[in-house]
């Protein structure tokens, strides 16, 4: 049964930061380019971070670059997201996703999971 469990969502002030994880199982982990999206209330989903399966190749959107650090560790099957620098257009849903194929500009998701929420008070 594939999981993915996100964790370490919370509430900051804006400056600060949050460090989100994601516990990968019941696939191969290493397979996978691993993404953290995001759904801010009211709008869309919005790509934040991928990196590709070994890890060699990351990713940001343009509104969390220089911010966000990406990271995964294939040997313990988990995907880690360290976010500095918080702003309150942060606040939003986060979603730890696998996709087996596809890239950064096209990704092909197969996973998601539940998701941990992510506030940022001004």
């Amino acid at each position: 049964q594939v999981k993915l469990v996100e964790s370490g969502g919370g509430s900051v002030q804006a400056g600060g930061s949050l460090r989100l994880s994601c516990a990968a199982s019941g696939f191969i982990f290493s397979n996978y380019w691993m993404y953290w999206v995001r759904q801010a209330p009211g709008k869309g989903l919005e790509r934040v971070s991928g990196i590709s399966r070994g890890g060699e190749s990351t990713y940001y959107a343009d509104s969390v670059k220089g911010r966000f650090t990406i990271s995964r560790d294939n040997a313990k099957n988990t995907l880690n997201l360290q976010m500095n620098s918080l702003k309150p257009e942060d606040t939003a849903l986060y979603y730890c996703v696998a996709a087996r194929s596809g890239s950064w500009y096209s990704p092909e998701y197969n996973y998601w999971g539940q998701g941990t929420q992510v506030t940022v008070s001004s």
